[in-house]
């Protein structure tokens, strides 16, 4: 986040002196890309009795990690984290409120709490040493919709060219596809009754937002 700064401009001839004292300028504070949207997700979630519940959670932590998952930097990083990088195709694995994504045979998403960028990226860098290692800050390329309720798979499955049955998509699995024609990063919590994140570009958010109110409508009782 920017640091606080001040405002010190010369004051205009003749203007009062209490001009002259300049004033704090405060950071703005971050604004979700999807923020605007609440009011809708929440009364979609309402409106269905659950069937389907659609929030946004903001500012979520994303890292995309690149290294040799043969090599030591790999095994030192998965013991500095605590969370062993998968290296199953499109799956994922979870240590407290960390959780980290499969996103090819040398690439993964770690995706954490709002606000510790620096502290994962800086115990990644210092766990690699002088292995090769590639950390790349995306937290604000992207936001997160978390889609949950009882028909969210059916929800999904309305713009998603993917297998969603559980069988073939269950908890503990993730997958860069496309959803509603958005490229996005869909992951199946395995938590009990956690549903899906869906990982969307900023710039697609409301878009993508759009979409899936309309998919939604099919489960909300009439007016």
């Amino acid at each position: 986040m920017a640091d606080t700064t001040t405002l010190s401009a010369a004051p205009p001839h003749g203007a009062p002196s209490s001009f002259s004292s300049p004033s704090p300028v405060s950071a703005l504070s971050p604004v979700s890309p999807l923020a605007h949207e609440a009011g809708r997700l929440a009364a979609a979630t309402r409106a269905s009795g659950g069937a389907v519940r659609l929030a946004e959670l903001p500012f979520l932590t994303q890292l995309d990690v690149r290294l040799d998952s043969k090599g030591a930097a790999a095994d030192a990083v998965g013991l500095a984290l605590d969370l062993p990088l998968p290296v199953a195709p499109n799956t994922v694995v979870r240590a407290g409120e960390l959780v980290g994504l499969w996103l090819g045979p040398d690439e993964w998403l770690l995706v954490g709490p709002p606000g510790s960028e620096r502290d994962l990226e800086s115990r990644i860098r210092a766990a690699a040493g002088d292995e090769p290692v590639s950390v790349t800050d995306v937290s604000a390329q992207r936001t997160t919709l978390l889609v949950t309720g009882p028909r969210a798979r059916d929800l999904l499955a309305h713009g998603c060219a993917l297998d969603l049955h559980p069988r073939a998509f269950g908890p503990g699995r993730c997958a860069q596809t496309t959803l509603g024609r958005t490229q996005v990063v869909l992951v199946a919590r395995d938590e009990p009754r956690a549903g899906f994140w869906v990982l969307v570009r900023a710039s697609f958010a409301g878009y993508l937002t759009d979409w899936l109110l309309d998919a939604a409508t099919e489960y909300m009782a009439p007016e």
